[in-house]
């Protein structure tokens, strides 16, 4: 190939390039079940020619052909061939369609929960909106539209070939009729896309409103804004339903042209074969005169010619939406990938024995494109309390993700006894970490499987030793009462015992707290330092960071962040 030949093929599109790249794993089974989909509409063609086999023998006695019955029996064995083979076809794709949402749905849940402390993440509800509902739109794209494409580079092409066999007029009216329907299809496709773009943004921007006005159901009721909250979320629906309406628009009008241009294609073929075996016409064939036979089949395969490209014309719309998401799917990996991610891989380990945990020479950037900032050396030992303390914004909670490992330092050294932390041992060392952060979170499960985590132990004792019985009482089911994520139904405070409860019930040997009486009333702050004491008598070491004076007296030392710009 020529240095100007490659020049002039075009570039695919950024949205092509990024479906494609999704798309690369589930490339052969596609390409397999297209295959056996071109050679299922292929066997029409062995059908057409024993129908117009038969009737040119009953037409031209005299002529070896076979009886209407074993024609029959023939074209009958033949539907059940291309039964068969559509049936494996469409399984073959289908399974390659659900292979792919769920590949890209686990990749993109598995990268956004292993986000570093400081990234910034796509918001849970776009995310959520990403992974369930469009991530959803590629099946189609893959179950539909890959195999049509692959039928219309195969099928047209041998049909014609068939046509021009008997008739080169006939295949002029296909040759002219088929290039329509790509054309208009490509006019079309500009208007799905954007519009498919336009409906996509929409569904996200609706999920991101209605995560955010049930996290603030309980404000928006003290404010009296319930009716102004309903009002926004009808609006957001109406737009959606307006997007979705237009896509369907475009889609169903753009097919409805599209069989107009096969239906003529098939007319004009029609008409051209009539008049020639009614002798009225007597050109466009090789010098020999059209037989019946020979314009019965070109008539039988005529709408088969025009079958994979209305096909492709019905399922355009697939693409447009499916390359719309793949273009979101990029952009959100990429913002993921310059974010940053937590050491190790977030597996299951066994945890460490209890050893003095100690770091020196930290230097972390806060934020992306932040500065770095120099944190204190530091450490504590089994059954000792470490304070952090500081102003707002020094660096304090930045200090302690680092020392889970959700940070990836800079520069520095953290160490569990001997074990280093890195990628290889971070899922060991966090295995031990009880992890008490400034506003806590549940997973959503019933109560005893949040605290538990699927660990053995006595939860009654882990509760009554962080004084938090009188919760789990108060609450509708008790431990099978359903929190949350955010811990709707306790306050501040009885989330954070809770949380000390299950550190206690893990028997977590080094615990990191994060403000843990913050906005608390004295006597709620007393008996969650109360708990964070009862996990310091039973062994752990505490790391805690906080502004509260009584709760820096009670630890044993205490290390001051001075938000220093490393140098």
């Amino acid at each position: 190939m020529t240095t100007s030949a490659k020049t002039a093929r075009p570039r695919p599109t950024p949205q092509d390039a990024a479906l494609r790249a999704l798309a690369a794993p589930i490339r052969r089974p596609l390409s397999r079940a297209g295959s056996l989909s071109a050679l299922a509409e292929l066997i029409w063609a062995a059908q057409s020619a024993l129908v117009a086999w038969c009737i040119d023998g009953l037409v031209s006695p005299g002529h070896f052909a076979p009886t209407p019955l074993m024609a029959a029996a023939g074209f009958l064995a033949l539907v059940v061939l291309r039964a068969f083979l559509e049936r494996l076809s469409t399984a073959m794709a289908q399974r390659a369609a659900n292979g792919l949402v769920a590949e890209t749905r686990a990749r993109l849940i598995d990268r956004a929960a292993r986000l570093d402390a400081r990234a910034r993440r796509p918001a849970p509800a776009e995310l959520a909106s990403l992974a369930a509902e469009k991530t959803a739109m590629l099946a189609p794209w893959a179950a539909r539209y890959a195999p049509a494409m692959t039928r219309v580079r195969i099928v047209p092409l041998v049909l014609i070939a068939m046509t021009a066999w008997f008739s080169w007029a006939a295949a002029v009216v296909l040759l002219v009729a088929g290039p329509l329907i790509p054309v208009f299809m490509a006019l079309v496709g500009i208007a799905a896309k954007e519009s498919s773009e336009r409906q996509m943004a929409e569904v996200g921007t609706l999920n991101t409103l209605l995560v955010d006005r049930i996290a603030a159901l309980a404000d928006l009721r003290l404010l009296g804004a319930e009716t102004r909250a309903a009002e926004s979320l009808a609006s957001a629906s109406d737009r959606l339903r307006e997007r979705t309406m237009r896509v369907l628009a475009i889609a169903f009008l753009s097919s409805t042209v599209l069989e107009l241009f096969s239906a003529i294609g098939v007319a004009m073929v029609a008409v051209y074969t009539g008049f020639v075996l009614l002798g009225e016409i007597h050109f466009g064939t090789w010098g020999v005169p059209l037989s019946t036979g020979a314009g019965v089949f070109i008539l039988m395969i005529a709408p088969e010619f025009f079958q994979p490209l209305r096909d492709l014309a019905a399922a355009w719309h697939d693409r447009a939406s499916a390359m719309a998401v793949a273009d979101e799917i990029a952009a959100t990996e990429a913002t993921i990938a310059g974010s940053g991610e937590i050491l190790g891989p977030g597996a299951t380990a066994p945890s460490l024995p209890r050893a003095p945990f100690i770091w020196w020479g930290l230097r972390v950037r806060p934020g992306p494109g932040a500065a770095p900032l120099s944190l204190p050396d530091g450490g504590v030992a089994p059954g000792e309390a470490l304070g952090i303390s500081g102003p707002s914004g020094a660096g304090k909670t930045t200090l302690l993700s680092t020392l889970a490992g959700l940070i990836h330092p800079e520069a520095g050294e953290i160490r569990w006894g001997e074990t280093l932390l890195d990628a290889g041992t971070a899922d060991a060392i966090r295995a031990g970490i009880g992890w008490l952060p400034q506003s806590p979170r549940f997973v959503d499960a019933p109560l005893a499987e949040a605290l538990t985590l699927g660990r053995e132990g006595d939860l009654t004792a882990a509760l009554a030793a962080a004084q938090a019985e009188d919760i789990v009482a108060a609450l509708p089911g008790g431990l099978q009462a359903h929190l949350g994520d955010l811990g709707g139904g306790v306050s501040g405070g009885e989330a954070r015992r809770l949380m000390i409860a299950r550190a206690i019930h893990s028997q977590a040997a080094l615990v990191l707290a994060d403000e843990p009486t913050s906005d608390l009333d004295p006597e709620t702050a007393a008996a969650v330092l109360s708990g964070l004491m009862t996990l310091k008598a039973r062994g752990a070491a505490l790391i805690v960071a906080s502004h509260d004076p009584a709760v820096l007296a009670a630890m044993d030392r205490v290390i001051a962040v001075e938000g220093e710009t490393a140098r």
